[in-house]
């Protein structure tokens, strides 16, 4: 899905208006999200990227050591 947004300047910034997009993203003023730089362009998510590696780590760390993880769940 592609949608377009015309960059216009507010006082001495530049600003995007992307409503639609963000109703079908359920985002409302005062949510928070990530922008990542890619090599295509940018891309904007609702989750932290750091925070999602951190995670694929640490369950690659548990399937890993699954004694050691029995050992800490008593």
């Amino acid at each position: 899905m592609t949608n377009t947004a015309t960059v216009r300047k507010v006082g001495n910034s530049l600003a995007l208006t992307l409503t639609d997009t963000l109703k079908k993203m359920d985002l409302t003023a005062g949510d928070e999200v990530y922008i990542t730089e890619t090599p295509r362009g940018i891309e904007i998510s609702r989750y932290d990227p750091d925070f999602d590696q951190a995670m694929e780590a640490a369950r690659a760390f548990m399937k890993g050591h699954p004694n050691m993880m029995k050992e800490l769940a008593k």
